[in-house]
């Protein structure tokens, strides 16, 4: 979705969202939501809204009830501030809603539940539904078998870190990058805007050479790590540039005897569609 402010159809109805660059993060406007699922009237959804909220503060569930507001256009095509819930919050809310039209979500959030309660049981599973998960949605086998394996150096890399007193989650944010950028030139943010992503998985839409140096600048990183002994925060990202100075380099080389750069503009539906119509 390319517009910063779109319409996304719920069935046939229509529910405002808006996309927040800086936190990356899709904003679901509550009253059309809850409009959808009572089959109310907008002025009788903002009431049943109010008394919800009012119900779920009492129960103490701040997940929801801390919500954010922004400016969405209304149907007199004036802007309002409106009460808005990140995914997270929605499927939240969508649980505290008795209606036929909410039991599918309830179902599948339950299903969801189940799966990652198996997963921790037997992480095997976990690989083998991102394995069915992939194969749908197109990609190859072979880019595949690369994707998990980039999953499991990247748990070593982040192992690592957590081992040498990286904690917080921003810190890790940071770290990733710092890393991103070294390697590639561009930072986790503008290799998105490159390849027009908002939510999207960077990594789910890499071509193969791009995803196998962004393994290779993670595993580099990891050794050099392991080695100098690094800890805390800064040792840490100093262990981060130079991996990710030395994938840099051997990216530059590679694009000076391809002729052309490593890092394609090209996404997961441009990469593998083809694929995707030879499956069905």
């Amino acid at each position: 979705m390319k517009k910063e402010i779109a319409i996304k159809l719920f069935q046939d109805n229509k529910v405002r969202v808006k996309w927040a660059p800086e936190k990356e993060e899709w904003y679901f406007s509550i009253i059309d939501v809850i409009a959808i699922l009572t089959d109310n009237t907008f002025q009788s959804a903002r009431n049943y809204w109010k008394v919800l909220k009012f119900r779920l503060k009492e129960e103490g569930n701040e997940s929801v009830t801390n919500c954010n507001q922004l400016k969405l256009q209304s149907s007199d095509e004036k802007y309002y501030l409106t009460d808005v819930a990140d995914t997270e919050q929605l499927l939240r809310l969508i649980q505290s809603i008795p209606s036929k039209k909410a039991e599918p979500f309830k179902i599948w959030l339950a299903k969801v539940g189940y799966e990652r309660i198996e997963e921790t049981e037997d992480p095997e599973k976990a690989f083998d539904r991102a394995m069915a998960t992939y194969l749908k949605k197109g990609y190859s086998k072979e880019w595949i078998n690369q994707r998990l394996k980039s999953i499991e150096i990247r748990k070593e890399l982040t192992n690592e870190w957590s081992d040498r007193d990286i904690n917080n989650p921003s810190d890790f944010a940071t770290l990733t990058n710092e890393l991103t950028e070294a390697w590639s030139g561009k930072s986790v943010k503008e290799y998105k805007k490159f390849k027009d992503l908002k939510k999207e998985n960077l990594r789910d839409n890499m071509t193969n050479l791009e995803l196998v140096l962004n393994m290779l600048a993670e595993t580099t990183t990891t050794e050099i790590t392991k080695t100098e002994d690094s800890q805390g925060f800064k040792e840490c990202n100093d262990s981060v540039k130079k991996g990710g100075k030395i994938v840099g380099n051997t990216r530059k080389e590679i694009e000076k005897t391809l002729k052309k750069p490593i890092i394609t503009s090209k996404n997961a539906k441009e990469l593998h569609f083809n694929n995707k119509k030879k499956l069905k």
